[in-house]
């Protein structure tokens, strides 16, 4: 059996609603740094119920300015999942600081507390306790942020959660990027994502200072603001650069595709959970081992990750993933576990330093997943599965 179209894992929904707003942003007088990145800021603050959001180019730029807000430097130590994109970690590089890895949880795939809280009592003794903790909510489901945050109050470190996955899920019935449990939140809006801008990103806080350095840092480390010139001028047309920063400003073009998609960020969400339980039910008899909820989430579902079970014999990964494909699925994997990439061997990692994030690696296959699957997709998915491994 194979589709005709291929079916990819992971696609944007954009509706006429969507392309109106962006026509009255190109029909306006601003293109970018007007008014409606302040009105996407804005409503992204008041639906993660955060004091403070500064939107910007994506979220590897919104990481990296986050660990800056938070005084990384060289020397610096961050810790993070092997099991996530690149800029996890790449984040933490790009200040000079140094990386670690704590395995993950066998059951959410995120970062384990418990091996979390083991790795820090042997830093402490080694005097090498991380600056920094960069928890990722893989494929939506929050990480248990309150045992994360008890631990960065006992051994005095920062948290920045990568919710690139996860905007519109809750934890502990809060929505993810409200800051209860850490000092930043950091969200994705690539067009794979629960919304998107197109490219882009954002950082929340609840910290008047937090949110005042990353908004420093996006926009070249320049100010207008006389309290904080070394020469105030009353000038209009003078600024002062008193910070390295970086052009990571976000325009009103994406701003207005983002306003637009986050008034139906809980459709899109519901949608996935219908998707998700007619996964479950159509996959619920193979030798496949299926996402798990933890009950103190409610997951935005960015991916549907499937494991085969390592008993299971005939087929490997690799079969079952290239007879998805030639039969038009564009099925995906996430993710090759960043301390094996050839960049972060160079530092000492290797094969077999986390067991847990490597044998996930070697099982998981990543299934489509948007608004926009059909049932009929989704069916003939399950169909093609089904043939594949019985």
């Amino acid at each position: 059996m194979r589709v005709n179209k291929i079916i990819p894992y992971g696609r944007q929904s954009i509706d006429e609603l969507d392309i109106l707003e962006i026509n009255k942003v190109l029909n306006s007088d601003w293109l970018t740094q007007g008014p409606v990145v302040t009105h996407f800021e804005q409503a992204l603050s008041e639906y993660c119920s955060a004091a403070y959001a500064v939107a910007c180019t994506n979220a590897t730029a919104a990481l990296h300015v986050a660990c800056l807000a938070l005084g990384l430097t060289v020397n610096d130590i961050v810790w993070t999942s092997p099991n996530t994109f690149l800029s996890s970690a790449n984040c933490a590089r790009f200040c000079g600081a140094q990386i670690d890895f704590v395995d993950i949880d066998e059951k959410t795939y995120n970062l384990c507390p418990d091996k979390l809280e083991a790795k820090l009592l042997t830093a402490e003794k080694l005097d090498k306790l991380p600056k920094i903790i960069i928890p990722v909510h893989f494929a939506g489901q929050s990480c248990d942020m309150k045992k994360i945050h008890q631990l960065a109050k006992k051994f005095n470190f920062h948290i920045i959660e990568d919710a690139s996955h996860a905007i519109g899920a809750t934890y502990l019935d809060k929505r993810i990027g409200c800051c209860q449990y850490s000092d930043i939140t950091i969200f994705s809006f690539h067009p794979v994502k629960i919304i998107t801008t197109g490219e882009g990103g954002a950082a929340l806080t609840n910290s008047k200072e937090i949110a005042e350095k990353i908004r420093l840092y996006i926009t070249h480390g320049m100010t207008r603001d006389s309290k904080k010139m070394e020469n105030p001028s009353n000038d209009l047309w003078y600024y002062e650069q008193i910070e390295l920063g970086f052009n990571y400003r976000i325009t009103d073009i994406h701003c207005a595709l983002g306003l637009s998609q986050l008034k139906k960020i809980d459709t899109f969400i519901r949608k996935r959970h219908e998707l998700v339980a007619r996964y479950n039910e159509g996959l619920k008899d193979l030798p496949l081992t299926l996402p798990y909820q933890h009950p103190d989430t409610y997951s935005s579902f960015h991916l549907y990750v499937i494991c085969l079970m390592a008993e299971y014999k005939n087929k490997t990964r690799a079969q079952l993933f290239n007879e998805l494909r030639q039969a038009n699925i564009g099925v995906n994997v996430h993710y090759i576990p960043v301390h094996t990439q050839p960049y972060y061997k160079k530092f000492g990692f290797q094969w077999g330093d986390f067991p847990v994030s490597e044998d996930y690696y070697h099982r998981t296959i990543t299934l489509p997943l948007y608004p926009g699957l059909s049932y009929e997709q989704q069916d003939t998915i399950i169909s093609i599965i089904k043939n594949i491994l019985t």
